[in-house]
């Protein structure tokens, strides 16, 4: 009832019901006019009151519990409570049943760290700057809902599932609790980068247990349904043709623990929930299999929930929410002032049903620009009307065309003018574009997850042309994905093909040169792997993480003088990479300097205290010093710090051996492949050292991977010998 009237304007009931009794009351004489005129007066006060009674209220109170749940890569249509009849997301579809479901509610970014900036800060990435996964930080002097909450007596935690969250980009500030312990240091390509749901949801609940008393902020982001789609067991086989939609399933599934009390509370219930993702999936529309790239409506439309039966009514909103608007809702529910200069407004009056039309939406794709040198892709919605400014514009309007299949660009020119202004005006304020080197650690986590990071500069380019328009590149994108996906799944070679071909067909794109010079180096042409480095160094010369990798290369063709000369400028930076420290250490103790190499770990250490590959290098140099104690020393507190470390546990083998102890040698050498089956020194040494010790049947499988995989190019002369041995066992049968 108040739904259906809150939606209509103020005055307009009154009108017809006052109008006919006034024109009977002018004929009416005597008692029986006095009695017309108090009809109409009664009239009055019973519609005054009626509309009253009517009206939306906007209802606010202190001190509520908030609960800001974010799940990755869902689109708005993959949830039943927006019309999705296949999926099973009960939990999910009891807040938005019960609460203020937003029809139309828009991200601003299409990947994970920009879009959580904007949620958490009320501003649009064009303020507080974070346009990327890769090469951005929060800025430390902005304030966030938890900084604020902070302030205002709050207990705050954060419970996130991925790496793009680690605390290192920068949205830890006000939680008391920022939990990301998942995500150990060191190796990053054996490090976890992701955990289930189900775990997340339960150290969440673990900390709401714990804290009482004050009120409690507690942030809860899922990593289903991200590329790629892996439903847990119960749900997959239900799902087999549809895995996409079988996380989203699994996500719901994993929430269950964490919403159940708050939906059986209902009114009695003291929570606020907020309940959105931070972008959705292409899933292959557009010709984009996953997201980052576009910023059609399947990435870029969310869902938005708002819970709370003490204070907001069952309400479909069919005008457009914004990530923006999510910390002003929340302090206007609380009652707590905002901060000044938000870019969003307080969606309360909507979920009350006397909200107005949404403001203009911004929004951005720019890992294409950051990544791959593509051209930038800004737009800006506006009611239906939707602007996407690239090389070849595109204009639609989503009320008569939801999926985006007819350009109106071409042939509304004065329109697309006119939303081109609105896009300028939202933009006149911008930061520059500024990306920074990311190290070759957080480039690998990225790249486990399916996103391409080059961490280099965006280029400065005067103008883009339609070659470089994203829908003419897109096929490239999935073929970059390709790389990754043939790599991880056990196929190098075609891996480093597929590659080739891509820095063939476009040669000045830094990433897949660096790419290229990675698997060129995993297959052992390690002059490949100079010449690929150098070049993607060449287009770039400001970026230290490819001028590491480029020294890394150079020390391992014994041009270690070369390589340190090549970091000196980079390593002498106020803020020097620490990878750029990392390779020139390497590279000052293979020149014989030690003293320069030890100077150079250190240095790192005071960067990064629990920096582990740096104790590792220490442990080495102490090693070949013959110092074994303060080797053993500095590489168990390298394994202390990240027990994950192939190449802390290879080399505690060797202390191990020199000093006597071949069991514990074993043991370390043992771990250390399970760690890294591919460090080929480590086989090499396990599987002699098995040998010596006369356990030959052990020490087969080890020596034979190794004169199967280890590239000829770099142990040409060990694999001579293990096969003369090999030789003589067969012969000796």
């Amino acid at each position: 009832m108040g739904r259906r009237q809150g939606q209509q304007p103020k005055g307009r009931p009154a009108t017809p019901a006052t109008a006919p009794a006034a024109r009977a009351a002018t004929v009416a004489s005597g008692p029986r006019r006095r009695l017309a005129v108090i009809a109409l007066a009664s009239g009055l006060l019973g519609l005054s009151a009626w509309f009253l009674f009517q009206r939306p209220v906007v209802r606010r109170e202190a001190g509520l519990d908030v609960l800001l749940v974010t799940i990755d890569t869902l689109r708005a249509d993959a949830l039943g409570s927006y019309g999705n009849r296949r999926v099973e997301t009960p939990w999910m579809d009891h807040l938005a049943v019960a609460g203020a479901r937003f029809e139309a509610a828009h991200a601003h970014n299409v990947v994970t760290l920009p879009s959580h900036a904007n949620i958490l800060s009320g501003r649009h990435p064009l303020e507080h700057g974070v346009r990327d996964n890769a090469g951005f930080r929060f800025p430390k002097q902005l304030p966030t809902l938890a900084t604020v909450l902070k302030d205002n007596g709050y207990h705050t935690a954060a419970f996130v599932s991925a790496f793009p969250l680690a605390s290192r980009f920068g949205l830890e500030r006000g939680f008391d609790v920022y939990d990301d312990a998942f995500l150990t240091g060191g190796h990053a390509a054996l490090a976890e980068q992701e955990r289930s749901g189900v775990e997340t949801v339960r150290a969440a609940r673990r900390w709401l247990q714990a804290n009482s008393g004050a009120p409690r902020f507690l942030w809860v982001h899922l990593y289903e349904p991200h590329f790629p789609y892996r439903p847990p067991d119960g749900i997959a086989a239900r799902f087999a043709d549809d895995p996409y939609h079988g996380e989203v399933s699994a996500a719901d599934l994993a929430l269950a623990p964490l919403l159940r009390p708050l939906v059986e509370a209902g009114r009695t219930g003291r929570t606020l929930v907020v309940l959105t993702a931070d972008h959705g999936e292409s899933l292959n529309e557009h010709g984009e299999k996953t997201h980052g790239i576009f910023a059609y409506e399947g990435p870029l439309r969310v869902p938005l929930i708002l819970f709370c039966p003490r204070l907001i009514g069952a309400r479909v909103v069919p005008t457009g929410g914004r990530h923006v608007d999510v910390l002003p809702t929340v302090l206007d529910a609380l009652g707590i002032a905002p901060p000044a200069g938000l870019s969003g407004e307080s969606l309360l009056p909507a979920a009350a049903g006397s909200g107005g039309a949404a403001g203009p939406t911004y929004f951005e794709a720019l890992s294409g620009l950051v990544n791959r040198r593509w051209a930038p892709l800004y737009g800006v919605l506006r009611g239906s009307l939707k602007y996407i400014e690239l090389p070849i514009p595109e204009l639609y309007d989503l009320a008569d065309d939801p999926h985006e299949e007819r350009n109106l660009a071409a042939s509304r020119p004065a329109l697309r003018a006119e939303m081109r202004a609105l896009l300028e005006g939202l933009r006149a304020a911008e930061r520059p574009l500024r990306p920074a080197p990311e190290s070759a650690e957080t480039r690998e986590r990225l790249a486990a997850l399916g996103y391409v990071a080059s961490g280099v500069a965006a280029p400065v380019k005067q103008a883009y042309t339609e070659d470089d328009d994203p829908k003419r590149l897109i096929a490239l994108d999935a073929e970059l994905q390709g790389v990754g996906e043939r790599l991880h799944a056990g196929d190098p070679d075609a891996a480093l093909a597929l590659c080739r071909e891509i820095v063939r067909r476009r040669p000045h794109m830094p990433q897949p040169l660096v790419q290229l010079a990675s698997l060129e180096r995993l297959a052992g042409s390690l002059e490949a792997a100079l010449r690929h480095a150098r070049q993607a160094l060449d287009l770039n010369p400001e970026d230290a993480d490819t001028a590491a990798l480029l020294a890394g290369y150079l020390n391992d063709a014994g041009r270690s003088r070369e390589a340190a000369e090549l970091l000196q400028p980079y390593v002498q930076r106020v803020d020097p990479l620490p990878e750029a420290l990392l390779v020139r250490g390497a590279a000052l103790a293979q020149a014989g300097r030690r003293a320069e190499a030890f100077a150079s770990f250190e240095r790192l250490r005071e960067l990064v205290p629990t920096h582990a590959m740096a104790l590792v290098n220490i442990g080495t140099l102490h090693l070949v010093g013959g110092d074994a104690a303060a080797a053993e020393a500095a590489l168990r507190e390298a394994v202390g710090l990240d027990p994950r470390l192939p190449q802390a546990h290879n080399a505690l083998g060797v202390v191990a051996m020199r000093t006597g102890r071949p069991a514990q040698a074993v043991e370390h050498w043992m771990r250390a492949v399970e760690l890294d089956p591919r460090g080929f020194d480590t086989v090499y040494n396990l599987g002699s050292e098995l040998l010596r010790l006369g356990r030959r049947d052990e020490a087969l499988p080890y020596l034979e991977r190794f004169a199967r995989e280890a590239p000829q190019a770099l142990y040409a002369a060990d694999i001579a010998r293990v096969h003369a041995w090999l030789g003589r066992r067969q012969r000796s049968k």
